[in-house]
C-alpha cells in the first residue's frame, strides 16, 4: 500500500487524545477506544449466526463469515495461477511465496522469511527468550503452537 508524505504526516501529527487507562494505549477517535475496551472486558456481543463464534468488532464478525459463505474477494494481479483468497493479508502472503520474496532477515544468522512471525520466532531461539506460560505445566516456551 502507497500513501503520500502528507497523508502519512497527517496520521502520525493527529493528536490521540483517547487513552486506555489499563494498557495505556491511545486513540485518536473515543470509538476506537470502546473497541479496544471490549477486548478487556471480554465482551463479544458480535455473535455468528451460523455457527456461534462470537467477536470484539463487527468488522471481524464480518471476516469470519466469509468462512460460511465461501466468499474469496481477493486474487493477485501478478500470479497467474488462479489462486483466489478470502482475506486480503493471506493474498500478500502468497503473493511472497510465490514470488520468493523474503524480507524478513535474521541480523543474528542471516536467514530469510516470508512472515514476520517466523523471523520472530527464530530470533527467540537466538536470545532463548520464552515468553510464553502453559496452564498445565510451568514451562516456559518460546512460540505458542508446535
Amino acid at each position: 500500500m502507497m500513501i503520500s508524505l502528507r497523508s502519512y504526516e497527517w496520521i502520525h501529527s493527529r493528536k490521540r487524545l483517547y487513552n486506555c487507562t489499563e494498557y495505556g494505549k491511545s486513540f485518536n477517535h473515543q470509538s476506537n477506544l470502546r473497541s479496544h475496551e471490549r477486548i478487556h472486558a471480554g465482551e463479544e456481543p458480535y455473535t455468528c449466526l451460523e455457527c456461534g463464534k462470537s467477536f470484539t468488532q463487527q468488522s471481524d464478525l464480518n471476516l469470519h463469515e466469509r468462512i460460511h459463505t465461501g466468499e474469496r474477494p481477493y486474487t493477485s494481479p501478478e500470479c497467474e495461477c488462479g489462486k483466489i483468497f478470502s482475506l486480503q493479508s493471506t493474498l500478500k502472503m502468497y503473493e511472497k511465496l510465490h514470488t520468493g520474496e523474503k524480507p524478513y532477515t535474521c541480523l543474528e544468522c542471516g536467514k530469510s522469511f516470508h512472515q514476520q512471525s517466523d523471523l520472530t520466532k527464530l530470533e527467540r531461539i537466538h536470545t532463548r527468550e520464552k515468553p510464553y506460560t502453559s496452564v498445565f505445566a510451568p514451562e516456559i516456551f518460546c512460540s505458542q503452537v508446535a
